[in-house]
């Protein structure tokens, strides 16, 4: 289960319109470049920006936006939450693993992961009161969504500090395998 799947499902519970920006950038060629590196696109941030404000102008729907970059291309007055999604850093690589990544892609995704990249990204951006984070570990993208639309709903509280990988992999004593992969 990933952010994509679960955004989806929400924007069909909410009946709003799903915005991945990674499709986005793809399809409408929104880049800057490549990364040889990373083997990846480089999004063009400005491009993009523009092209989700003339898509959230064009909808009376609700508009759910699915991707890290969203908290980087949204004016914080029009956003209403963010959820930044959690998952343990072993289930990650799982998850990965199953999906055909490998090599750098899989060590940045750990590593952002149990540095909390995304979350303070999140905070920065559009301050903590906006961010609900939500630990998927063990849950279904059902599951996932059912707790968002609480939060949304005001049934349930926005929480940030709902994990802490690094104490966690601590206390398991594999925090020193995950530093030697990096």
């Amino acid at each position: 289960m990933g952010k994509t799947k679960v955004s989806t499902l929400l924007a069909v519970k909410l009946r709003a319109l799903h915005l991945d920006i990674a499709t986005l950038v793809k399809s409408e060629q929104m880049t800057s470049g490549i990364d040889k590196k990373r083997q990846t696109l480089i999004a063009d941030i400005n491009r993009l920006a523009l092209r989700v404000q003339q898509v959230a102008s064009d909808t009376s729907k609700t508009l759910i936006v699915d991707g890290h970059y969203a908290t980087d291309i949204l004016p914080t007055e029009q956003v209403t939450k963010v959820f930044v999604l959690r998952c343990h850093p072993e289930e990650l690589r799982k998850r990965m693993d199953e999906r055909g990544f490998q090599g750098l892609k899989v060590k940045e995704n750990l590593a952002a992961e149990i540095l909390d990249v995304c979350l303070a990204d999140a905070v920065a951006n559009m301050g903590k009161d906006k961010i609900c984070e939500i630990d998927t570990t063990h849950q279904s993208a059902d599951a996932t969504v059912d707790q968002m639309v609480s939060v949304l709903r005001g049934k349930k509280r926005c929480e940030v500090g709902v994990v802490d990988w690094l104490g966690r992999l601590e206390e398991e004593g594999s925090l020193d395998q995950y530093m030697r992969d990096f």
